[in-house]
This record gives C-alpha cells, sequence and structure tokens, in this order.
C-alpha cells in the first residue's frame, strides 16, 4: 500500500471513496439522498480541484494495488496558533480495520508539523460509531460537542483535538483572562475556524459547563456577535466563520 499526496486525477476515485465511506458510516442514520447530496457538494471536481491547489490545505490518499482505499484532509488556520482542522479521513468500508486510517493519519500529522501547525482538531458525529472509537484510539481527546441539524433532524457532533508539539502539555488546553471584571476561561484546545484564524470556545468556568461565548484568534477580542445558528463574526475586525462539513451544505 503506498500512502501519497493527492492530484487532480485522482478526483473521480476520492468521490468514491467518500461516497462508499458515508455510506458505511451515517447510512443507518442519514438518508441516502443526503449523503448523494453532501459528496456532490463536498466533492465536486472544481471543489476538490481548489483544495488540492490550495496552500493552506494537506490532502492525502492511500492507494493499494492502484485502487484508493482512503483519504484524509486537513485545512491550516493561523491565528494565536495554528490548526490543522481535520475535515475527513475516509476509509472504504472493504479496507477498514487493516490500519489505514492510522497511516493516513501519521501521514497527515507529519505534513501537519512541517506546515508549523500545533495542534489538530477534528468533529465526528456520535452516530459513526467507527469515526468515534477511531479518534479515542489515536489518543485524541475530547473536547466538546455540539447539536447539528442536517435536514430537519439533530444529530450530535462531537469535538476531538490533539497537540502536535510534544512541548504543549497543559492537560486543560485552558487559560484565565479578565472580561470586564469577570474571569473567563479561553478553551485554545477548542475552535472553529474562522476566515481570518479561529474562533476560540470561552467558559465561566474550569469544567466547561458554562459557555460565555468566543474569542476571536486575530485580535483576541471577545466582543463576538452570534446568532442562533453561531454563526460569528468578530466585531473588532471582522473576522467570521467559515462554514465546514455538515454545516457547508444544510446550516
Amino acid at each position: 500500500m503506498d500512502v501519497r499526496d493527492a492530484t487532480t486525477d485522482d478526483v473521480d476515485e476520492i468521490r468514491r471513496v467518500a461516497t462508499e465511506s458515508l455510506r458505511a458510516s451515517y447510512g443507518h442514520a442519514i438518508d441516502e439522498d443526503v449523503i448523494t447530496a453532501a459528496v456532490d457538494k463536498w466533492y465536486s471536481t472544481e471543489r476538490v480541484t481548489d483544495s488540492l491547489g490550495d496552500d493552506s490545505e494537506v490532502f492525502v490518499l492511500a492507494e493499494d494495488d492502484g485502487s484508493v482505499v482512503g483519504f484524509a484532509q486537513s485545512e491550516i488556520s493561523d491565528g494565536r496558533e495554528t490548526v490543522g482542522y481535520l475535515d475527513w479521513l475516509h476509509v472504504v468500508p472493504a479496507h477498514r480495520g487493516e490500519g489505514i486510517g492510522s497511516q493516513l493519519l501519521a501521514r497527515l500529522e507529519q505534513e501537519l508539523v512541517d506546515g508549523g501547525v500545533d495542534r489538530l482538531e477534528g468533529r465526528v458525529l456520535t452516530e459513526n460509531e467507527e469515526g468515534v472509537s477511531f479518534y479515542d484510539e489515536q489518543g485524541f481527546s475530547v473536547v466538546g460537542e455540539r447539536p447539528v441539524e442536517i435536514h430537519g433532524e439533530t444529530f450530535t457532533e462531537r469535538v476531538y483535538s490533539t497537540f502536535l508539539d510534544e512541548e504543549e502539555t497543559d492537560p486543560t488546553g485552558l487559560v484565565e483572562r479578565d472580561a470586564d471584571g469577570t474571569t473567563v476561561h479561553v478553551a485554545y484546545d477548542e475552535s472553529v475556524r474562522g476566515s481570518d484564524a479561529p474562533f476560540f470556545a470561552v467558559y465561566l468556568d474550569g469544567d466547561r459547563t458554562e459557555k460565555y461565548g468566543w474569542m476571536c484568534g486575530v485580535d483576541e477580542s471577545l466582543d463576538i456577535a452570534m446568532d442562533t445558528m453561531e454563526r460569528l463574526e468578530c466585531n473588532a475586525c471582522g473576522n467570521r466563520r467559515k462554514p465546514a462539513r455538515w454545516d457547508a451544505a444544510y446550516l
């Protein structure tokens, strides 16, 4: 088996792998037409081609006997820290359990480290039991959950995080700061990507039970506008949350 960078010649194979993997992981919970629509949106020829030509994205795939059997995709976002967002890691059902996901993740992490990334963050719907187990087995920490609405149904998306720099040893990922006389806790291991830099979750307590809001990774402002769908915008610099994954198609 060979793990290598993806190219534009792989677009059709990438679409096939994504379709097979999504059906296997979510077919029991999400309708077939939703999965088809998701692949058409996320893995259109134009979108994949743009991703492969974007220096802020890392796209690697696994090939076995001339056939693509899996791929992993991450976007790099700079700010106070440089975060790699693991958008997807797909392995076709027939080759699951062979260690391909681990090899893809290792190759992806190495390229992210070479690109100066401090931390890798991934998200998975809890309905994907294999995906949840994979993050747990790879040593990621659970840092949060959020509801996601897909075609009128509500699912739970779990957030995982791991530091790629071994010198980062803070087990809580929390940093205290003052917010107009109130002590808040900034969770640098729980973020969402923005147009210019990530937004970091902010809590009123160290146990992350009471959410305060978000902090902008560009200027560390806590003056963040948020609507009911958690669309974010920094009132100080204009940094905006970028839709991704299920958000990109359905929110």
